[in-house]
């Protein structure tokens, strides 16, 4: 039976819950979720089938103790052979955790707002996808050439890696915010500038942008969980 475990990384409740836009793409996939500044205990993974680690307003480079929790569920996941998927700080954890440090960093470019992501590799979690999609976005971290097995599946203009593959492991990483819609992304947007004035002047011109979202979350979690567009196990 198909069973996810979501790693929540957020640190502003009343402006982010990741936990649950994630529940609602897995529909009737049973999920737990452990929000992991808190403290939460992370199970054991034999239950699972899947593991998200979402998202979190945190910065990968400046390490915080309830990291090696997370960092250690992702190696015994990878090892146990579940299919792992990673968006935005869930994507940098992932290469800190199976590639290391030296492959975060801050980046010079940050993406806040609606933005292209085009495909640079064929693989079944973008089997769905167009060949360039719009999506949102919210880092200020990036992954950076990420060493074999790691395999470069899609970019943006302004960042490199934005969808990448353990090598042929389902284990993924994506940087931006598949599951984010517009609604959500404007609340996401307000409280930034509330928790976060210093980035002013990249999270307003994203407020006032025009929404570009191809709504390509729910072709990606299905193939995440197996199926094809939603349909039974592949």
């Amino acid at each position: 039976m198909t069973r996810a475990l979501i790693l929540d990384g957020s640190l502003y409740r009343d402006v982010y819950r990741p936990d649950e836009h994630w529940r609602v793409l897995l529909g009737d996939v049973s999920a737990d979720a452990v929000h992991l500044p808190s403290g939460g205990a992370i199970p054991p993974l034999d239950s699972y089938t899947h593991l998200i680690v979402t998202g979190s307003e945190a910065s990968i480079v400046e390490p915080a103790d309830w990291y090696e929790p997370a960092i250690r569920a992702v190696r015994g996941a990878a090892q146990a052979g579940l299919r792992i998927l990673g968006s935005c700080w869930g994507h940098q954890l992932l290469a800190l955790a199976l590639a290391g440090p030296a492959f975060v960093r801050r980046s010079p470019t940050p993406e806040v707002g609606w933005i292209e992501v085009e495909r640079t590799g064929r693989d079944e979690l973008l089997a769905d996808l167009p060949d360039r999609w719009f999506v949102f976005a919210s880092h200020f971290d990036e992954v950076v050439e990420p060493p074999a097995p790691w395999r470069v599946l899609a970019r943006s203009p302004r960042c490199a890696v934005q969808v990448m593959r353990w090598g042929d492991r389902p284990v993924w990483g994506v940087q931006a915010h598949p599951e984010i819609d517009p609604s959500t992304a404007r609340v996401l947007l307000e409280g930034f500038l509330r928790y976060a004035p210093r980035h002013a002047a990249v999270v307003r011109p994203a407020l006032t942008a025009e929404p570009r979202d191809d709504r390509t979350a729910p072709a990606l979690v299905a193939r995440f969980l197996g199926r094809s567009r939603g349909g039974p196990p592949c």
